[in-house]
């Protein structure tokens, strides 16, 4: 057997993944154990997880690869500056002591963090790390492959080809054009948290119109037919300074950032449209331009970018392509994934195996699963009062509880590896309710009420209410709600504009259909995850209705729920009103006050 472990750290969501003959056994971001969102730093929980799972000590690896090739990018940053000197020196003298401390000597670093392995230390390329996790897990023999994210070493955007074994990169774009940086330029701009709030400015979007969209493509950029682009470099920041844009984009979009947590205006609504708009052109011209060179049939996204869910729909819709299979950790977390991936294939030399059930991610569940005993275990430590039923009543009951209106914490199986809640660390809802996104962001989840809630629906009636021609077990494709389960507006509900559409129901599921009538959409098969395939099937028996809202079990600034009392916590500082975690379901009303002395973290000691 050959064992290889794959790293991503020092940037944000280190993660780390074990694959052993080329299975995926095992992944999971360091985050989720030391609840630290987005914790770049050596993944040292993660790893003991992967290797605990796989059944492996430190000393049975054969390979390990880390990522990104750190001295390529102290290159790149360097250059960087000395291009721009001496401005920039502030940012330089910020982040030169941290490359002097660790990043630089990585390769130590794994050494001395892994002393008993003897094997050889990898390291691969940024952009091809993300094709590797991006193709060779997908269901196809052949594909193109596109990557898309703020920068890696040089490169922003790459495309190639896989074919079996063998992947190959072609072309790419380097820094400091980068679709990334410009998506993360009007995050910082609109006041939200870079390299964390994309996915407001995402779910922000239909609220606006594209008023600056034109301005972005004449002032910002110089954009190709093959959706290559320059950035024109007076307008920010990021490759000198502490910050994403500078006074002169000020100037051409009419003043200074939002400040953070101040109210959302018009403004920011429509800025969010516009950079929308001008990504998914940028993404469609890139797509075209891979499907002319390559002649592929299939495309394999990968990187940050590819999380855009939206962007990914108009892509399936009106792109070259005839299908599409995107990586479910497409960002820096599913690098530890492909690098261990390219490893495995190009470095080693072995085939690919036919994926089963689709692709070789397992659903995407491939982190730490919690037996009953251990449950009851930690649920009785915390002094919880539970009930534990079998399957067939558990999910009857909890069914139930969802018709009501009730809102239930679903901790089940494996914990998913990537950004998306799938059933396995999930809030669930009944998306018939017109109060429940208004209650689950702002009782729940502690977030802003325009942010919208992805259904979950079962595989076999996706399209008796959304137009989607095919799978998204993933939770990365948007698409629209048939016609005929639309709400038809009212001449007043025409008239209104911005946030003030919030609250209008816009078809018979309203608590997970966005104002532009789509929604985000996870198909649910009864393969990958029978249990949460067997709740909604239980819900559409009571209800005549096969999808429930689906939302990440964690509150605002916290990351997934890894842990049976990291599930219990959550529940308890929150207005759940149930929390179903294997066997047992707990009723709010029933629990004790909760103690102050709780320790949250979870620890896994390296062998």
């Amino acid at each position: 057997m050959t064992a290889i472990l794959g790293i991503s750290a020092f940037y944000h969501d280190a993660a780390a993944c074990v694959v052993c003959d080329g299975e995926i056994i095992a992944a999971a971001q360091e985050e989720r154990f030391t609840r630290k969102k987005h914790d770049p730093d050596f993944p040292r929980q993660a790893i003991a997880y992967c290797l605990r799972e796989a059944g492996l000590s430190v000393a049975d690896l054969d390979c390990v690869g880390f990522y990104d090739k750190p001295l390529l990018k102290f290159e790149r940053i360097l250059e960087s500056y000395l291009a721009v000197a001496p401005r920039g020196l502030r940012s330089f003298v910020t982040a030169l002591p941290v490359w002097l401390r660790e990043k630089l000597f990585t390769r130590d670093t794994i050494r001395s963090e892994l002393p008993e392995f003897e094997g050889k230390v990898f390291f691969s390329e940024h952009h091809e790390s993300h094709a590797a996790s991006a193709f060779y897990p997908s269901p196809f023999a052949e594909a193109a492959v596109l990557t898309m994210d703020g920068v890696g070493e040089w490169a922003t955007s790459s495309y190639g080809v896989g074919r079996g074994k063998n992947l190959d990169l072609l072309a790419e774009l380097h820094y400091p054009h980068s679709l990334g940086m410009l998506y993360s330029a009007f995050t910082y701009y609109t006041g939200f948290k870079v390299n964390s709030g994309e996915y407001k400015i995402m779910g922000l979007a239909p609220y606006g119109e594209p008023r600056y969209a034109e301005r972005i493509f004449d002032t910002l950029l110089r954009l190709h037919d093959d959706g290559s682009f320059k950035l024109d470099m007076r307008y920010f920041n990021y490759a000198q300074g502490l910050t994403m844009t500078n006074a002169a984009f000020d100037e051409v979009f009419g003043g200074p950032p939002r400040e953070p947590e101040s109210d959302v205006t018009q403004r920011e609504m429509d800025l969010a449209a516009s950079v929308q708009v001008v990504t998914e052109e940028i993404v469609l011209r890139m797509a075209r331009h891979v499907h002319r060179e390559t002649g592929m049939a299939n495309l394999c996204l990968a990187g940050g970018v590819a999380l855009n869910c939206v962007g990914n729909g108009r892509l399936l819709r009106e792109g070259p392509f005839e299908r599409l299979w995107i990586q479910p950790a497409a960002g820096d977390a599913g690098g530890a994934l492909g690098v261990a991936l390219a490893i495995h294939h190009k470095v080693l030399g072995r085939e690919r195996r036919p994926p089963p059930a689709g692709d070789a991610m397992k659903g995407a569940y491939l982190g730490p699963m919690f037996s009953d005993d251990e449950i009851r275990e930690e649920l009785d430590t915390l002094g919880a009062v539970y009930e534990c039923l079998p399957t067939a009543a558990l999910l009857e009951k909890t069914a139930g509880v969802l018709a009501s209106e009730k809102i239930v914490g679903w901790l089940q199986g494996r914990m998913e590896f990537g950004p998306r809640a799938l059933g396995g660390r999930s809030i669930l809802g009944d998306p018939r309710s017109t109060k429940m996104q208004s209650v689950m962001n702002q009782k729940i989840k502690y977030r802003e009420s325009f942010r919208p809630f992805a259904p979950s629906v079962l595989r076999e009636r996706v399209a008796d209410y959304f137009d989607l021609d095919g799978d998204s077990p993933y939770m990365l494709l948007v698409a629209p709600i048939r016609a005929e389960r639309r709400i038809p507006m009212t001449q007043a509900q025409q008239a209104l504009f911005g946030i003030e559409q919030l609250n209008v129901p816009r078809s018979d599921l309203p608590a997970v259909t966005h104002v532009d009538y789509s929604a985000r959409i996870q198909t649910v098969h009864r393969e990958t995850n029978p249990l949460y395939h067997g709740l909604l099937e239980r819900f559409y028996a009571q209800t005549e209705c096969p999808v429930l809202v689906n939302t990440s079990f964690n509150v605002r600034g916290e990351p997934i729920v890894c842990t049976p009392r990291d599930a219990y916590l959550c529940f308890m500082r929150t207005e759940m009103d149930v929390l179903v975690v294997g066997s047992f379901l707990l009723q709010k009303g029933s629990q004790p006050p909760l103690a102050d002395d709780i320790d949250w973290r979870t620890q896994y000691a390296l062998d």
